[in-house]
């Protein structure tokens, strides 16, 4: 993964569970603040189940068939990100299901997870104190590891 450098000109593409977890912990008003465009699709909207935030970019994959053989290895969502990440340039793909990040560093795609934007936003000074946001993190049914949190916290000098 290259380094955010100047995070705000970053245009991303997200998937579902990154919209999922920081809407159910408060910080969906993360990425408007970090980067300049975010962008998903309608299949990650409707995985989202609620409606697209007013500054998020909702486009529909052109290639269905690029989309569907992606589907026959990921879900919906996800192919429909990662096809769209084929289609139009991006610094980053956010995606989080393993398979999923496995197929986006095979295409040669920038891949971030939604514990990667939480440290971003620490280091950026949007989030000022990182462990309890990551506590909340734990009380979802978001899948994680106790190491990797306890990794991300060291990262971020708590």
């Amino acid at each position: 993964m290259k380094p955010i450098v100047s995070a705000r000109a970053a245009l991303v593409i997200t998937d579902a569970s990154c919209l999922i977890l920081l809407d159910k912990i408060g910080h969906l008003d993360l990425l408007p603040i970090l980067f300049s465009k975010v962008i998903t699709t309608p299949e990650i909207i409707s995985e989202y189940g609620s409606a697209a935030p007013h500054w998020m970019l909702v486009i529909t994959v052109f290639n269905k068939k690029l989309q569907s053989q992606f589907a026959d290895i990921v879900d919906a969502g996800e192919a429909s990100a990662l096809a769209l990440a084929q289609e139009i340039t991006n610094d980053y793909v956010i995606i989080d299901d393993m398979q999923a990040r496995k197929l986006a560093a095979k295409l040669g795609l920038n891949i971030i997870g939604t514990l990667g934007i939480l440290l971003k936003a620490k280091q950026a000074g949007l989030i000022a104190v990182l462990k309890p946001v990551l506590e909340k993190v734990e009380k979802t049914n978001f899948r994680t590891t106790k190491a990797l949190i306890e990794s991300i916290l060291r990262y971020a000098g708590e």
